[in-house]
This record gives structure tokens, sequence and C-alpha cells, in this order.
């Protein structure tokens, strides 16, 4: 064998939606909602990031309008919470612009995400508040 020959490489994986369902929707809203009730902004650590992860894997498979903010919002806060040095009121601002976008498409979504949809909301609203003081 030639140690100069190259190596062969292997094709690249596609990236491939992955395919949500509603219950799989709800239980990561109940996940999240449970998380964020349980846990201040300051303790949430390394759970925190699994939860801005999931939910980055969600939203990506999606083609539902609207969402961009969102997504663009919990990349955000995904490096904010990341790096140890991030300002607290950096991480305050994007939690409410989380909140209000999340109220926003709470009005829009109607039947069984609406109300907890609007409780996420609030909460990411406190937690910017709490982060605030």
């Amino acid at each position: 064998m030639d140690s100069t020959a190259t190596t062969p490489q292997s094709p690249a994986t596609p990236e491939v939606p992955m395919a949500v369902s509603d219950q799989q929707n709800t239980a990561l809203l109940d996940d999240t909602l449970t998380f964020l009730t349980a846990s201040t902004p300051t303790n949430a650590g390394p759970q925190g990031l699994v939860e801005i992860e999931r939910w980055e894997a969600v939203l990506a498979s999606t083609e539902r309008p609207g969402l961009a903010k969102i997504k663009q919002g919990l990349h955000q806060l995904n490096l904010l919470l990341s790096d140890a040095k991030s300002p607290t009121h950096d991480i305050a601002e994007v939690l409410a612009t989380l909140g209000a976008e999340t109220a926003k498409v709470a009005e829009e979504a109607g039947g069984d995400y609406s109300t907890p949809l609007n409780n996420l909301s609030k909460l990411l609203i406190k937690a910017s508040s709490s982060l605030s003081r």
C-alpha cells in the first residue's frame, strides 16, 4: 500500500429534515415548559442548551412560515449561553424577543398549541425580566 495514496472519502451524509409528529411537538413543548418552570435562568446550565438544540432541530424541519425570527433567536441564544462571558443583558434581550415572537405564533397556532405557546411566551419573558434585574 502506498502511503502517499489518497484516502477514499465517504460521501457526505445529506441532511434530511426529520419528520416531527404532533405528539413529538407536544412532548417537546411540555418538556420545555416544565424545564422553564422548574429552573431559573441563572442555574439552567447545560440542560438549557439541550432544550435549545432540540428546538433548533425541530424548527429546522418545519416549513411553517413565520418562524425565521424564532430560529434566529434560538441560534443567538445558543451562542450566548455557550460562552460564559456573554453579557446577561444580551441573553435577556434575546429571551424577550423569543417571548414576543412565540406570542405571535401562539395567536396564529390555535387548537391545542395556543395555550402552551402562550405559557412558553410568558415564561421566556419572565426569564428575560429576571435576568435584567
